[in-house]
């Protein structure tokens, strides 16, 4: 999937810069050298730092960069994470995009390393979905790695997940197991299959029939949470998922649930702020 982050790279560039930095071009000569230091603005976890060495390789594979704090770390207002150095053109057209990729992946570590904490003390681990920005999927799953998360699937391709809309369409919870094993068996490919279950009637035809490897319990009130998980006694991974909030996340942790799915690890986040400043000499 690395060319999907290069692809996004060179999209982004052409989205910026187009024809050219007007700005830059006019008023920066050429050969002009110097550095600029990326400052952190607020508490929380930085993430997106090796993204930022690879844009600023693509765009002028003679920028030097020096990493100070790496991806993970919890920083602080004022830390320093990194000097990058060399043309100042290269430097100041790389600089937003730089920025863009480090606000957007570290506020998404930040909130996944809140839910994490939240969480420890449980043997429950925190999932995103699929609720990210177009284009920038393999971005936001790995700024939920760095914040201690767990990637659910990357998309519609590495794992079969039987949502609701899939049963209905599908005829019912066996004739969807069934062709989702038979999908497996046909094409050789090891894929999990997960399903949604909305109520006990359809945990039960799961149970009854098999075959599948996580049952989904979707918008599951905590006590029913808690039954589930006893009726489905170790047989099945489970996951919780729909409408559980922060506040919310520990209780359901508590019912004994192997996974919780959290939307709101990249849909809604809030961008770390940061900047990347001149270094006057």
């Amino acid at each position: 999937m690395e060319h999907l982050i290069d692809q996004l790279i060179q999209l982004a560039f052409a989205e910026d810069i187009g024809p050219g930095d007007v700005t830059t071009l006019c008023c920066i000569p050429p050969s002009a050298r110097g550095k600029s230091r990326l400052i952190v603005k607020e508490d929380g976890v930085l993430a997106g730092v090796e993204i930022a060495a690879r844009i600023f390789r693509y765009f002028d594979p003679e920028l030097k960069m020096t990493t100070y704090i790496h991806d993970g770390a919890e920083v602080e207002k004022g830390h320093i994470a990194f000097v990058v150095e060399g043309k100042i053109q290269s430097l100041l057209q790389t600089e937003r995009l730089a920025l863009n990729v480090m606000q957007r992946m570290s506020g998404i570590a930040t909130t996944t390393r809140r839910y994490v904490k939240e969480l420890e003390g449980t043997h429950t681990r925190v999932l995103d979905t699929r609720k990210t920005t177009p284009g920038m999927r393999m971005l936001e799953k790995e700024a939920v790695r760095i914040g201690g998360g767990v990637n659910h699937r990357i998309g519609l391709f590495d794992m079969i997940l039987l949502k609701d809309n899939h049963v209905d369409f599908a005829g019912g919870i066996e004739p969807a197991i069934a062709c989702a094993r038979n999908y497996v068996k046909e094409t050789g490919k090891k894929l999990k299959i997960e399903i949604e279950v909305r109520h006990f009637g359809e945990l039960e035809q799961v149970l009854e029939t098999g075959g599948i490897d996580r049952i989904m319990l979707d918008n599951f009130s905590i006590d029913n949470t808690r039954e589930a998980v006893r009726r489905i006694a170790g047989r099945y991974e489970t996951e919780s998922s729909g409408g559980i909030t922060f506040q919310t996340l520990k209780a359901y942790a508590q019912t004994g649930v192997d996974y919780i799915s959290v939307g709101a690890l990249t849909h809604s986040v809030k961008s770390l702020d940061m900047s990347l400043k001149a270094i006057e000499e």
